[in-house]
Formats: structure tokens, C-alpha cells, sequence
């Protein structure tokens, strides 16, 4: 039983860290660059995402042996769209000011190449509760990295967090930060970070 537990935290954690999508495999960039521009469309971004990985992970391991080889894509890409429409009228419900915002990324998630990976590497191979581990795992890595990136260009590029200015009116954004460059510029230095901190911990257990 522990080394069950074990082996559902390893595979959580493994998304978060050392699969992170974003800093260590640089996937579902698109989205990332577009939409983190500001802390609130991240995290919004972000959960989406992963509400639409937990559960097309879910179903895709439930119906992995009645899904035959040749198709799998195709179902793959109707399950995932599925859960994308649900979440996109979901927020156009409950937030519409989120949802404008967001604009077309909501329902380009189909697209978004961690939800299919995750399908045809992990959850057409797993079982069902792993699956929605590493669904989980992997939607939460993907928020904590866009929200770190949405933060860092918020603060540089408005001087505002949450919309809330930090530095008053003498303040001078740096412009750059909340254009494509500056999420490439941000990513960069994130990537840095967690390399040197994984190197770090690497020599410290040896």
C-alpha cells in the first residue's frame, strides 16, 4: 500500500517538476505566451487546463480497451473537446470577464498538445486513478509555471498585480514584458531557476 502511495506521489510530482510543460518539455507554449500577460488570466488559463486534463485522462483510460488502435486520435480528440465546450460555457456562465479575456484560447485548448500527449503517452497506457493523477499533476504544473510567468510580466510590464498597481503613477512598466518577448524573456529565466535549483538538490543527495 505505501509503495502504492509512493508510486500515485512520484507520479503527481512528476508533472509539477521534472515534466513540468512548460520549463522542462515546452509544450503549450502558445496559450502561455498569449494569455500571461496578467496573474488573473494564468491562473484562469491554467485551471481550465487542467480541469480538461483530470478528466479527458480519466475518460480516456476508462475507455481504453473498448477504443481500437487505429482511431484512438480521433476519440482522443472528441473527449478532449467534450470537456473543453463544458469549461468554455462554464465560464462564459460564471465568469464572462474572464472568458472575454481569454477569447479564443478557451476553446483552442482542444488543440493544446499536453492534453493530447497526456491521452497517448500516459492515459491510454494506465490505469484509471494514475491517469487522473497525472492529469492533475500535470494541469497543476502547467498553472503554478503560467502563473509565475503571468506574475513576473504583470508586475514589469503594467506594475500591477491583480490589476492592483504596486509602484504608483511614477512608475515606468518596461513595455516589453507584455508583448511576446517578454514571455519568451520570463520563460527563459524561469527554465534557469529550476535548473539550477535542480542541480542543486542533485549535488546535495550525493
Amino acid at each position: 500500500m505505501l509503495d502504492r502511495l509512493k508510486y500515485y506521489w512520484k507520479t503527481f510530482d512528476n508533472g509539477i517538476l521534472r515534466e513540468n510543460p512548460i520549463l522542462r518539455l515546452m509544450i503549450g507554449l502558445c496559450p502561455t505566451l498569449a494569455v500571461s500577460t496578467s496573474l488573473i488570466n494564468s491562473v484562469g488559463m491554467g485551471l481550465a487546463t487542467t480541469f480538461v486534463l483530470v478528466c479527458s485522462n480519466f475518460v480516456v483510460s476508462l475507455l481504453r480497451k473498448f477504443t481500437p488502435n487505429g482511431v484512438r486520435i480521433p476519440i482522443f480528440i472528441v473527449i478532449v473537446s467534450t470537456f473543453v465546450t463544458l469549461i468554455d460555457y462554464l465560464m462564459l456562465a460564471y465568469m464572462p470577464e474572464l472568458h472575454k479575456s481569454l477569447g479564443v484560447f478557451v476553446p483552442l485548448i482542444v488543440v493544446n498538445c499536453i492534453i493530447l500527449g497526456r491521452a497517448e503517452s500516459f492515459a491510454y497506457k494506465n490505469d484509471v486513478v494514475l491517469s487522473a493523477i497525472d492529469g492533475l499533476g500535470m494541469g497543476l504544473g502547467f498553472t503554478i509555471a503560467i502563473s509565475a510567468i503571468g506574475i513576473i510580466r504583470e508586475v514589469l510590464g503594467n506594475g500591477t498585480i491583480l490589476g492592483y498597481s504596486l509602484f504608483g503613477a511614477s512608475f515606468s512598466p518596461a513595455i516589453i514584458m507584455i508583448l511576446p518577448p517578454g514571455a519568451f524573456i520570463t520563460i527563459g529565466f524561469l527554465m534557469a531557476g529550476l535548473n539550477a535549483l535542480t542541480r542543486k538538490g542533485e549535488g546535495a543527495n550525493k
